[in-house]
């Protein structure tokens, strides 16, 4: 078994779960989604970012600013440009699990079942 689903240690009584509240508000955020979404695939600019996701470069640099808060994502300075990635796999896997989840909620038979 993969060392992160081992549920021996996911009990109600976890010291995490004031954490994870932050986390989920944290992804409470179209904008933030997307951006964990463009970055499923390596590190971009926040110029990249802005593109792909259609807001304002000074509008990403916000959002990727409580993301590094929460430690979601990691900066590498190159110059005075700054390239962002995915701290780790986590973040990536909630966003997709709660996509897989709105699926469930809107269509009857989801297309992630076919």
């Amino acid at each position: 078994m993969h060392a992160d689903t081992n549920a021996d240690d996911l009990t109600p009584a976890n010291a995490y779960i004031d954490v994870a509240v932050e986390v989920f508000r944290l992804l409470a955020d179209a904008t933030r989604i997307r951006i964990v979404l463009a970055l499923r695939e390596g590190e971009l600019s926040v110029n990249n970012l802005a593109e792909i996701v259609e807001r304002s470069p000074a509008a990403v640099s916000q959002h990727l600013a409580k993301l590094r808060w929460g430690k979601l994502v990691r900066v590498r300075q190159d110059g005075n440009r700054a390239f962002y990635r995915l701290t780790d796999e986590h973040a990536m896997r909630l966003v997709v699990e709660a996509i897989r989840q709105a699926e469930h909620a809107v269509d009857e038979k989801p297309g992630h079942h076919s």
